[in-house]
């Protein structure tokens, strides 16, 4: 029997969450991300992938993690390695969290403690900003990486529903 919702569907066993506000710059970068790979999975017929985006992560997030197998989470970041990074999250109770917003570590922790069992496999795409000013656009430095960070996504999915994590569509 698959996982399912509140409106008692069945969920995907991939999830994407592209978070960041597309107002500040470099900051909507995981926005754009999840949206061209929204795109892409409906022209590729992928329906193993469900893609969500927000302005940030929030606590009721840990809800959306219920019955995957693998998470992706795409943010900006105002520091690390270009292009991009990615790597494994680990619930970690930090001081992050506030009523609007939650670490992806804190996320997880949450996870544990609200539904008491391991959370998914989660891993964060990170790829560096430099503008995250109100109204500014995003900088071509980090479109530049958002090209090569793309790539990765879709090998990340590919991989994802060949490893047979993802079961059946």
């Amino acid at each position: 029997m698959s996982p399912t919702n509140a409106d008692n569907t069945a969920v995907a066993p991939v999830l994407v969450i592209g978070y960041g506000n597309p107002a500040r710059g470099d900051d909507g970068l995981g926005p754009l991300l999840a949206d061209r790979l929204e795109d892409w999975l409906a022209k590729s017929g992928i329906k193993a992938v469900e893609v969500l985006v927000d302005f940030q992560l929030n606590v009721e997030h840990v809800l959306d993690l219920a019955g995957r197998n693998k998470v992706l989470l795409i943010d900006a970041s105002t520091q690390g390695r270009a292009p991009f990074k990615c790597e494994a999250v680990r619930p970690f109770a930090d001081a992050t969290h506030t009523t609007h917003a939650v670490s992806p570590q804190g996320l997880l922790d949450t996870y544990c403690r609200l539904m008491d069992r391991a959370p998914p496999s989660v891993e964060l795409l990170s790829v560096p900003g430099n503008a995250f000013e109100l109204g500014a656009p995003m900088s071509e430095q980090t479109l530049r990486h958002a090209e090569r960070a793309w790539q990765f996504l879709r090998d990340w999915c590919e991989r994802a529903v060949q490893a047979g994590a993802v079961g059946h569509a």
